[in-house]
This record gives C-alpha cells, sequence and structure tokens, in this order.
C-alpha cells in the first residue's frame, strides 16, 4: 500500500469513538505540530545504513553515527565568524558588566543544556574565584529556565512543551526586565513553550537572542509561531542549520552539540574577556575532537563497551554509573534515553511497583540533595504550580489535575551514595564509574567508587582522561590542549561518547529502524506528529490512516504492561497492525 492511498479504517480495525475523534482533531486542527517538512524530523542520507552497519560491526555503526559530526563542525566555522555570534558574545560580556544577568531557556533536551551552562558557569566562577578575583561575585548572574523547572531534568513533564503560556509564566517568575539577556534555544526552532520565553522577554524589555537548528526561511514558511519570534526585530536569530539528525528526529544529536558549542562559546569567552584571558579557538578545539573521536583506537573502544553494555540488558541487567564533577553530563543523556527509546524512566524511592530503569546515574561522594546542591552549584528551582495556576493560564483542557513536580518530588530519586540494593539484585546488574580528566587520580573519589563497586554483581571503569592504576575496563584516553574555565570542550567530548555509546546500545538492541528512532514516548504533540509519519513513511500509508492507527494503539496500550512492567510502544503495536 503506497503513502497516498487510503485504508478503510471503518472495516480494518474497531477503534473507540473517542480514539477517532483525537484522529481527526489532529489531523484537521493540529496542523502547527504537523512537523515533518523540517530537516530536524527527517532523515539524514549520510546515516540511512545505521541499523544495517551496527548489525554487521560496531565499530562500523560508530562510523557511520558519526558523520553528521562534521557539518556541525562546518557550520560553527562560520558561526564563529559571523556578526550575530559576536553580538551575542559581546551582549553576554556587556550583560554582565552591567550588572544585569544572563537567562538560558530551552525544553527537554534544550532545556538540560539550559541548566547545564548555568551550572557550568556558576561552578568556574565558586571554583575559580580565588584564580580570577573578578568573576568571584558573578556566579548568580547566570540562570536558566527549563520547561517544567528542574523536575523536567529526571522526566519531561508531560505536554508543558506545547504551551506558551507556561514559558511566559516563568520568565515572569524569574524576573527578567531591562538589562537582562534571554538566550532561547529550541532545537528545532518551534517549541512553544521556549517561544513563549522569548516573547515575554522581549515585552518586559530584556535583550533575546533566539538559536534553532532549521533553517530560518523554512521555520518562516511553514510554522506561524516560529515566524512571529524570527520576525521580530527585537529578537536576534542565530540559525544553526547543520542538517538532519544522525538518528532521525533525535536532536539530543547533532542539534543539542551545535547549541552547546555556540551558546557555551560565547558564555565562555564573555568569561574570559572578565578575567583578562584569551579565549579559546572553538572551531579548532571541536575539530580536534572530532579526530580524535573518529580514530580507529577510539572507536575500537567505543564499539567494546558498546558490545558490553547491550550484553548487560540482554541478559536482564541493569546499569547504574558512578560520575561527580560531569553528573549532569551523565544524566542527561541517561534520561534522555527514556523518551527517546522507550525506556522505562527513572524511579522514585517511593515506588516499588514500576519497572527500574535500564541505566540510572549517582554522586558517589555526596548525598542525593547535597549532589544536587553540587552539581548545580545552587538550590534545586522547582515548579509549585497549583490548579488555580492552571485555570489562570487558561490550560485545564488538558492539565486536569496539577503535576507533582516540586522539589521534594525530584528529592525522591536516589542520585547521591544512598545504598540502592534494587539496583544490585540480578546477577546481570553492573556499576560503570565515568572519570573525567583529573578525577582519574582523585584518592577520594575512587575510593568512594570502589566502596560502591562492591555491592554490584559486576564492575567496569571508563575513564576519558590520562588514566592511572589498574582499572577494569581499558580506557579512553582524551585531552583537549587550551585553557577552558568553563571546560566546554571537556562537556562536548564527554557528550559526544555518551551520544555514541546509548544510541549504539540501542541500535544494537533492536530500538532503531534503519535511522529511525521507532521506538518513542508519545508525551506531547510533536512526538505525536514524529510517530504518526514514522507509522506512514514504514507502514507506507498515507499520514491520515496513520493517525488513526497510532491514535487506537495509544488507547489500546495505554494499560498494557510487559512482564517486567514496561510500557508498550505505540508505535510498534501500530506497526504490528497494519494490514492485521
Amino acid at each position: 500500500m503506497m503513502p497516498e492511498e487510503r485504508m478503510n479504517t471503518e472495516d480494518f480495525f474497531i477503534m473507540s469513538a473517542e480514539s477517532r475523534a483525537r484522529a481527526e482533531h489532529f489531523v484537521k486542527n493540529e496542523t502547527p505540530f504537523h512537523l515533518g517538512v523540517l530537516p530536524t524530523e527527517q532523515s539524514n542520507p549520510l546515516t540511512v545504513t545505521l541499523e544495517d552497519d551496527f548489525k554487521r560491526n560496531t565499530a562500523e555503526g560508530i562510523a557511520t553515527l558519526q558523520r553528521p559530526d562534521r557539518d556541525v563542525l562546518s557550520m560553527l566555522k562560520n558561526l564563529y565568524a559571523s556578526k550575530d555570534y559576536a553580538d551575542l558574545a559581546d551582549a553576554m560580556t556587556r550583560t554582565l558588566q552591567n550588572g544585569g544577568r544572563i537567562c538560558f531557556s530551552g525544553c527537554g533536551a534544550t532545556g538540560r543544556l539550559s541548566i547545564l551552562l548555568e551550572s557550568m558557569w556558576r561552578t568556574a566562577c565558586r571554583d575559580l574565584a580565588g584564580t580570577y578575583p573578578a568573576l568571584k561575585d558573578l556566579g548568580d548572574r547566570v540562570c536558566s529556565i527549563m520547561t517544567g523547572g528542574d523536575f523536567a531534568l529526571v522526566k519531561s513533564v508531560e505536554s508543558f512543551e506545547d504551551y506558551c503560556v507556561f514559558g511566559r509564566r516563568q520568565v515572569q517568575e524569574a524576573a527578567l526586565g531591562q538589562g537582562d539577556l534571554l538566550v532561547a534555544i529550541t532545537e528545532g526552532g518551534e517549541t512553544s513553550s521556549v517561544i513563549g520565553t522569548a516573547e515575554e522577554a522581549v515585552e518586559r524589555g530584556a535583550g533575546v537572542f533566539l538559536l534553532f537548528n532549521n533553517p530560518a526561511s523554512v521555520l518562516e514558511e511553514h510554522v506561524e509561531r516560529s515566524r512571529r519570534v524570527i520576525r521580530n526585530p527585537r529578537i536576534t536569530v542565530l540559525d544553526l542549520y547543520c542538517g538532519p539528525m544522525a538518528l532521525s528526529g533525535s536532536t539530543r544529536m547533532q542539534a543539542t552539540t551545535s547549541e552547546q558549542m555556540a551558546a557555551g562559546g560565547a558564555l565562555e569567552t564573555a568569561f574570559c574577556r572578565i578575567a583578562g584571558i584569551t579565549p579559546p579557538d572553538y572551531a579548532a578545539g571541536f575539530e580536534k575532537v572530532l579526530d580524535l573521536l573518529e580514530s580507529d583506537e577510539i572507536r575500537s573502544t567505543l564499539a567494546a563497551y558498546i558490545d558490553f553494555e547491550v550484553k548487560v540488558y540482554q541478559d536482564g541487567g541493569k546499569i547504574t554509573y558512578l560520575t561527580h564533577d560531569f553528573l549532569l553530563d551523565v544524566f542527561t543523556d541517561t534520561t534522555e534515553r527514556s523518551p527517546t527509546f522507550m525506556l522505562p524512566p527513572f524511579r522514585r524511592t517511593d515506588d516499588t511497583v514500576s519497572a527500574q530503569s535500564w541505566a540510572f546515574v549517582k554522586d558517589p561522594l555526596f548525598s542525593t540533595p547535597d549532589a544536587w546542591q553540587n552539581a548545580m552549584a545552587r538550590d534545586l528551582r522547582c515548579l509549585n504550580w497549583t490548579m488555580a495556576d492552571y485555570e489562570a493560564m487558561g490550560v485545564t483542557d488538558r492539565i486536569t489535575s496539577a503535576p507533582a513536580i516540586g522539589t521534594k518530588d525530584l528529592l525522591a530519586f536516589p542520585i547521591g551514595n544512598e545504598p540502592s540494593p534494587e539496583r544490585a539484585a540480578d546477577s546481570a546488574d553492573t556499576v560503570v564509574t565515568i572519570l573525567m580528566g583529573e578525577e582519574t587520580c582523585d584518592a577520594a573519589l575512587l575510593g568512594s567508587c570502589a566502596e560502591i563497586m562492591k555491592q554490584y554483581p559486576a564492575a567496569r571503569t571508563f575513564c576519558v582522561g590520562s588514566p592511572v592504576g589498574d582499572f577494569a575496563f581499558p580506557a579512553i584516553t582524551l585531552s583537549c590542549q587550551t585553557e577552558q574555565p568553563l571546560r566546554l570542550l571537556d562537556h562536548i567530548v564527554l557528550k559526544l561518547i555518551l551520544n555514541t555509546i546509548s544510541t549504539g546500545v540501542m541500535v544494537k538492541y533492536g530500538r532503531v529502524s534503519g535511522n529511525w528512532m521507532s521506538f518513542v514516548a508519545l508525551s506531547n504533540k510533536k512526538l505525536i506528529d514524529r510517530g504518526i509519519r514514522l507509522v506512514s513513511g514504514l507502514g507506507k500509508i498515507s499520514y491520515e490512516d496513520a493517525a488513526y492507527l497510532i491514535f487506537d494503539a495509544m488507547e489500546q496500550t495505554e494499560n498494557m504492561r510487559t512482564e517486567k512492567g514496561e510500557r508498550i510502544c505505540a508505535v510498534q503495536y501500530a506497526l504490528a497492525n497494519i494490514g492485521k
């Protein structure tokens, strides 16, 4: 059946009137969220053989997965030479020197990036105050807004990104205004909540930059909410388009990498200027990182680790990562596996029923509250909105009860060094210590990790830096020879490594079709559209018919669980029902 052909859905299967109505409404009335025209939602021709390459040879799969990163490099070389980038770095420097605040805003992967950028700044100001006295009192002058608040680090708050009003409300609560600078980051350039932050900040008199990864001309033509902000003369746009993602639609890949290098480079440049030191050459640094990661030695080491982690999951085990200085980086990659590959999300300490996450992360040095405090270099900033707040924002059509996303809810996830015997109960359960740079010779950290490793049936160590001692698994050795007060390139190195590992593992495990993320949680309108397009493409049926299948599958699988208590993927369920 070709995409232009229509099924008779009345005869194809019986679906509830409610599901049919929801499907028809989405097809006819939710066209602002039909985003197949955007390159970030399309297949990258460089990686169409991704699944087959990984099946044939893991190292070959890695080489395929890495190809689009070179397009990021090409874009960055042009960006760093551009006036708009210079204006961003100048605006950041000027804002800090004049007593204003820099605020990053984002949703999902870019929300986690926004929090990471704030943490990088605060940590540098905290740890380097003695070296650079001019930065001593500037730590609090960088902040972040993540759609859903800090709780969304753990789990995206369902449907929040669909509302501009939520972004506006968070800007109001941050009290941004004249003299402040908002840097809004949205991979696709169309995320409603992030657009809301930009529009509210402009109206309140703040300077605003907007970063995204689709061609501005395409967004202007097809997405009205994007058109509004792109054409707003008070908003400076940085178009970071660098092609489709290596894994189709997975903007945690090249899109977030480019945004981290762009926004992070400008922020670190502002730090360097105030500190009186020369900023690094970020294009040269990023190119060096790619050269290192594309070497046969590194690919071989990554391939061995990917095969190892796949085996853990195939044997029914779980992975628990231990890390300290780069907790947020590992946390981000680990939590983003859940919506990308339909894996169980992190589980609260008071939940003994839900399936456990396949991977989790813990700080071996601190308890959960202290681990958060150290990683963020600030107190937690969660949302405590009541139903009265949601009613005032006019969103009770979809928000029927206030979600539990406050500070106490975030602290219910044990990311500290508290014992987690439930993660070490299976014979295949494994703890993996991730060490970065000087951590490889930190006696206190290594001692804490060694004690925790004894609690698990199996243990491995993964080093990024110059390893010392006798580790249980081959180490990756990487170093960047530039002065980096915010350690931007170190963060990028780890991001690219973790993206490669987590994606490679899921491809090998069978959760990717070609180069499409065919196991995906349909938690907002953009992801529902993505699921419909995937079913349409793989099933060779029309968009409308795929929508009927998806909405029926969402209803049918809502209460379904596997033997391990894991949710059933509605996309896979829909695909399995084509032709039945």
